[in-house]
């Protein structure tokens, strides 16, 4: 294990700071100080502080997977928040241990954690949504086929769909039950655990469109994957292999099903608590903000205006 701590037994908050950018890798024969700056070192090792007085000790990501969560890169303002708290916990142990100053560095004017807004969930176009359903049978595994038809005509997160078992699916009242989500923390380790709020633990309607591709599977068994639900990996080779199958332009992105048939049922009902209802939201601002997108051109836009003020 590499390792680096600070020699002064009270340091101030600038030596503290620069523990934090900086560390001391000991070699075999002789030692260095390197700043800590590129990505790929970031992305090699995680940092973890220990107040014994001061120090901060580093080690490969083999070791610490098991040991701390990775840290997330700040690409959202989200994630900034996250970094911002996390920075703060860090801070105020420090001054406990410090009677130097009080005053923490991250309320510094100079030091400032930015992020960019991610970019919105686009919709598939009716067009692409037709050539999905006509194509649907030129899949080849009748999993992939039944996993299309269930996650491209309903509005459901990849991991409700995956979380699907036989008893939820009821095709003679044409019902679908989310019970459970099945998430993949560490990626290839499937976790089933409860719907990610109370909302989200609803009855949907079953589409006809799905029916004739559903699969027969046991009541106590994942629609997707039988005794054990299906890996993240083994999610993304099959939408490859639908994309394949299908000759389908772009990407198959589980998330977009979501934000289209949303979409769609808002833009053809023009009711907010059914789009709600289905999305499995607390609030209709949520559905509205983040998944209904609209369908609606600027020509029609101005069409509207042109009959309410023709003569």
């Amino acid at each position: 294990m590499l390792a680096g701590s600070t020699a002064n037994p009270s340091p101030n908050w600038a030596d503290c700071w620069a523990g934090i950018t900086q560390c001391t890798v000991h070699g075999a024969r002789k030692q260095n100080t390197q700043p800590v700056q590129s990505s790929r070192f970031a992305r090699r090792y995680r940092f973890t502080p220990a107040f014994s007085p001061i120090s901060f000790t580093k080690s490969p990501r083999a070791t610490m997977a098991t040991e701390m969560t990775p840290v997330t890169m700040l690409k959202t303002p989200a994630d900034s928040t996250i970094a911002v708290s996390v920075l703060r916990s860090l801070f105020a142990n420090l001054a406990r241990n410090i009677p130097i100053s009080s005053k923490s560095p991250l309320r510094s004017k100079r030091i400032k954690i930015t992020g960019k807004a991610s970019q919105p969930t686009a919709p598939y176009t009716v067009e692409q949504m037709r050539f999905l359903v006509q194509h649907i049978n030129d899949i080849q595994d009748p999993i992939d086929r039944a996993y299309l038809a269930i996650q491209a005509l309903h509005p459901l997160r990849l991991e409700e769909v995956l979380g699907l078992q036989g008893a939820d699916i009821d095709p003679e009242n044409g019902e679908i039950h989310i019970c459970r989500a099945v998430t993949h923390p560490t990626r290839n380790q499937p976790e089933v655990k409860d719907t990610k709020t109370r909302s989200s633990a609803r009855t949907i309607g079953l589409s006809a469109l799905a029916v004739p591709h559903l699969p027969q599977v046991k009541a106590d068994e994942f629609v997707f994957g039988g005794r054990r639900p299906l890996s993240y990996t083994q999610v993304r080779k099959m939408c490859n292999r639908i994309k394949r199958d299908t000759g389908f332009s772009e990407n198959i992105t589980p998330i977009r099903f979501r934000t289209t048939v949303l979409t769609d049922l808002y833009d053809q009902t023009k009711d907010i608590k059914l789009a709600q209802a289905a999305a499995g939201h607390t609030t209709s601002a949520m559905t509205l903000r983040y998944y209904v997108k609209g369908r609606e051109t600027i020509s029609k836009a101005a069409a509207v205006v042109d009959r309410a003020y023709s003569a």
